[in-house]
């Protein structure tokens, strides 16, 4: 069977109507400033967008896109890559703990019983991520209901991931994904400790990611997860988000060596999540330095699953040959 064809992903400003009206559109985010839609390819992730109106981050399949609902499931694929997402209220559920492994049962089961089992990617967005104290902080009872949902897709293998805090203020947990037909391959970070492995200082249970997934296909491909500024496992630079920055960069240019890519270009595609609306002016100009021209990137107002953290960055990087 031949390689997967890559999807490609951007940044649109368009009406929502004519994109959906595309027969190779795979998945379209509108942000908290976009209008509502029922489409299964459609997902209005609670984000505040730091400039307003937000374009649509848009995927697009080198195949027709087929689409259908399973459970609380929405799903769209071509032969190659599955989009899906699920949105649950946590009042539905006792606490986020037991909303998150809801979410991924849910998600276990459906990719599982796909013809895309392969996991590439997966976003999570919920509400006050940081509240509560010590092992009562609802990012850490996130990762227990993660781990307990994942089940037989648990191990060492696990796909590329974020979990950000919403800014709208909605207690909807929202997780989607990306998957594959063929397997991809994990990237670590020699500058990070593997999340798994994060010592019991962070929670009773480690987050399950890899630093970033390279994509199967026929042109190279790295799905990057969230990454701030963290060295081994310990944050750096408390309280300075233009150091912090320059660490994040530290570790994304260490994680491209890793996947032999080089620096981020024409084929970058980032989100850039920052904590406080008051540090926006200061990123960007930050990223003005260090992000040529051509490099894509969305900043979204949103929490980070450290307090301490004032930055992060995560997005889809290709070599442009």
């Amino acid at each position: 069977m031949s390689l997967p064809a890559p999807i490609s992903i951007d940044y649109v400003s368009a009406d929502l109507a004519d994109l959906l009206a595309e027969p190779r559109v795979l998945a379209v985010l509108g942000f908290a400033d976009a209008p509502a839609s029922d489409d299964p390819r459609y997902l209005r992730v609670g984000l505040v967008p730091a400039a307003s109106p937000a374009p649509y981050e848009v995927w697009r399949a080198q195949g027709v896109v087929e689409t259908g609902r399973d459970g609380d499931v929405r799903w769209a694929a071509d032969a190659d890559y599955c989009y899906g997402a699920i949105e649950l209220a946590e009042s539905d559920y006792a606490d986020i703990a037991d909303a998150t492994r809801a979410a991924y049962s849910a998600l276990a089961a459906f990719v599982a019983g796909s013809r895309w089992p392969h996991l590439v990617r997966i976003w999570n967005y919920l509400a006050d991520i940081n509240v509560g104290d010590g092992d009562a902080e609802r990012y850490k009872h996130f990762c227990t209901g993660r781990a307990a949902g994942m089940g037989a897709l648990s191990g060492t293998a696990f796909p590329a991931a974020s979990a950000i805090g919403r800014s709208d203020g909605a207690r909807v947990l929202q997780v989607y994904w990306l998957a594959a037909r063929e397997p991809g391959r994990p990237i670590e970070n020699p500058r990070q400790t593997s999340a798994w492995r994060y010592p019991r200082q962070f929670g009773p249970t480690a987050p399950t990611f890899a630093r970033a997934m390279r994509a199967p296909g026929m042109a190279p491909q790295l799905y990057i997860s969230g990454t701030a500024s963290v060295v081994g496992h310990a944050s750096q630079h408390d309280g300075d988000v233009d150091a912090q920055l320059a660490e994040t960069f530290a570790n994304l240019d260490s994680l491209l060596a890793s996947a032999t890519l080089p620096h981020f270009g024409a084929g970058s595609v980032l989100k850039v999540y920052v904590r406080h609306a008051s540090d926006v002016a200061a990123v960007t100009a930050n990223l003005d330095r260090r992000l040529p021209p051509d490099a894509r990137r969305l900043v979204l107002i949103g929490d980070i699953c450290r307090l301490e953290l004032l930055v992060e960055i995560d997005g889809l990087h290709a070599a442009v040959i």
